[in-house]
């Protein structure tokens, strides 16, 4: 299919910046992100399995929430690192396409595992009683087999859709990463039919979680002010806080990105933009959530103990 709708082979990433004094501290400050991400992400899914303790619907959602943030971070830094080391940074159409295809399948995939862990939360803060039978394992596993197939199936449309689109000339991708609206740029063929599905997917990925989430958290505001005790206050939104920090982050920069008009997209704000949810989220969320969570740091006690 690639080679019936393209006449190009191959693309080049032109990455974050064209400033050859700016390539090595970047790919240091790259490199450092990436490492703690991989250190931090896989290490948060690793504490989990480990500590039984943490084996509860809420610690099986944010190991994989980990499991996310360290695919899709792997799917785009390792490819950016070599961008500020190689004169050309090239990647062939079919790699482009399956780049493409792995980025938004997880991109996809934590919006809406965000959503569960907000209605998670939601069940355990106003109605603890039925927590452990609403929040079964069962019921936790299809939630998170349905985040996945959110996942597959977003980017096996948006995938299908750019497979169509023709590359007959230009091949510059103004970015450090095969994203949709750099490939839409380069298109020589019509791409509107790629416009209105990016539209009304973003839309859909992005404020159906943001709905869930805002909902969840209004029923859960409401429950923590009819708790008289300060203590019970305080504890019941430090279980929330670090989720809420997480979920700002992400959202923000995705909805800035990928919810406006595609004629009004600015390349060097999509970029930043870009950097915040592709590298510097997947490294702040083990952060967030072990540095603002009593049983994780708990958890890591006993853990450098025993070893």
């Amino acid at each position: 299919m690639a080679e019936r709708n393209s006449s190009v082979t191959e693309f080049i990433l032109a990455g974050l910046t064209d400033q050859p004094e700016l390539q090595l501290p970047l790919f240091l400050i790259f490199l450092a992100i990436y490492l703690f991400t991989v250190l931090g992400n896989l290490g948060m899914i690793i504490l989990i399995l480990l500590s039984s303790h943490l084996h509860t619907p809420m610690y099986f959602f944010l190991s994989s929430l980990s499991f996310i943030d360290l695919c899709y971070s792997t799917v785009i830094t390792p490819k950016m690192l070599v961008n500020f080391v190689s004169e050309k940074n090239i990647i062939t159409y079919q790699e482009c396409m399956t780049q493409l295809y792995f980025f938004i399948s997880f991109v996809i995939s934590e919006c809406h595992m965000l959503a569960a862990m907000a209605y998670d939360r939601y069940i355990a803060i106003c109605n603890p009683l039925l927590y452990n039978v609403t929040m079964s394992y069962q019921v936790c596993s299809w939630m998170v087999v349905g985040v996945y197939g959110m996942g597959i199936i977003g980017a096996a449309v948006h995938t299908l859709c750019m497979l169509g689109v023709v590359f007959c000339k230009a091949n510059i991708i103004n970015h450090y990463f095969c994203d949709l609206f750099p490939l839409m740029e380069l298109a020589c063929s019509s791409t509107y039919v790629n416009e209105v599905v990016l539209l009304c997917l973003s839309t859909f990925n992005i404020f159906i979680p943001t709905l869930t989430i805002l909902g969840s958290y209004i029923f859960i505001i409401a429950c923590i002010l009819r708790i008289k005790s300060t203590e019970g206050r305080f504890k019941a939104f430090s279980t929330c806080s670090s989720h809420f920090s997480a979920v700002a982050v992400f959202f923000g920069s995705l909805a800035f990105m990928y919810l406006q008009p595609f004629s009004v997209n600015s390349k060097d704000k999509g970029k930043v933009s870009s950097v915040f949810y592709t590298t510097i989220v997947p490294m702040l969320n083990p952060m967030i959530y072990s540095l603002r969570n009593r049983d994780v740091k708990l958890a890591l006690n006993k853990f450098f103990q025993k070893t």
